[in-house]
């Protein structure tokens, strides 16, 4: 832990001597606001190491992340403002506190007793902080737009605020793509966005009833679509020709046939 403690304090100090009057042009004129993107981009590039399994890609992502924060942690310091002290003191102290079955002596018996014990905690931090304690106060709206959705049925559904069954949600489901169908044969603009939103609603929680991220089962099929569309180009390749030459009936045998690959 102590090399650890220091090779966390030599980053620290780099940081120090870029933002230095005779540091790094561009680390200088850096912005809290202008850091936004990197820290999605460093994220987003994280999780596509964590996707291939690749512990050396990971290693090298979690450090990109690790600098981001040493970054944004360090502007503010130059303000006076907090310390990265501060930001692992804070953190240290929060997961202490929230996890009383762990470093007291509360008990809990179950997963659903865990974040039972969670939200009420952090409920009465909230409130000290005369923060909102509204159920869905902690859920980003910058989250990605699916993601949000299925943490926030999640948060809805801890209430008791639930279908019976799945086969409800189903129901649902289908109900909505009716309506969707009624807003396209109407070619009612607004009514669409309204209803292919509502559908997505109800699949990210067909999602959560599954125990299926739906963000996660976005993006694979998103990728298998990508891979089957490039081996569609790959055949083509040996012909001398490119997608918008193909008529319908070629097209769609081009896909079964890429589909096989």
């Amino acid at each position: 832990m102590k090399k650890t403690g220091n090779h966390l304090i030599e980053l620290i100090g780099i940081m120090a001597r870029l933002r230095a009057p005779d540091g790094c042009p561009w680390d200088k004129k850096q912005t809290p606001d202008s850091l936004k993107t990197y820290f999605v981009e460093e994220t987003y590039e994280l999780l596509d190491a964590i996707e291939k399994n690749d512990p050396s890609h990971i290693c090298e992502e979690l450090g990109d992340l690790l600098f981001m924060i040493v970054f944004l942690t360090h502007i503010f310091q130059e303000k006076d403002l907090f310390t990265m002290d501060d930001v692992i003191q804070t953190i240290t102290e929060k997961m202490i506190r929230r996890h009383p079955h762990v470093f007291d002596d509360s008990t809990v018996d179950t997963e659903e007793q865990i974040r039972k014990q969670w939200y009420e905690i952090k409920s009465r931090e909230n409130e000290k902080k005369g923060e909102s304690n509204g159920l869905f106060a902690s859920v980003p709206r910058a989250l990605p737009a699916l993601r949000r959705a299925q943490r926030t049925s999640e948060r809805a559904a801890r209430t008791g605020f639930e279908w019976p069954h799945i086969n409800n949600a189903f129901e649902k489901l289908d109900k909505e793509i009716s309506e969707l169908k009624q807003a396209v044969s109407n070619n009612d603009r607004k009514n669409m966005t309204e209803e292919i939103g509502d559908l997505l609603f109800v699949v990210a929680n067909i999602s959560r009833l599954t125990g299926t991220d739906s963000e996660d089962a976005l993006r694979a099929s998103t990728d298998k679509f990508v891979n089957r569309f490039g081996k569609m180009e790959q055949i083509l390749k040996t012909s001398e020709k490119v997608i918008p030459d193909l008529d319908k009936k070629a097209l769609y045998n081009l896909w079964e046939q890429a589909k096989k690959i």
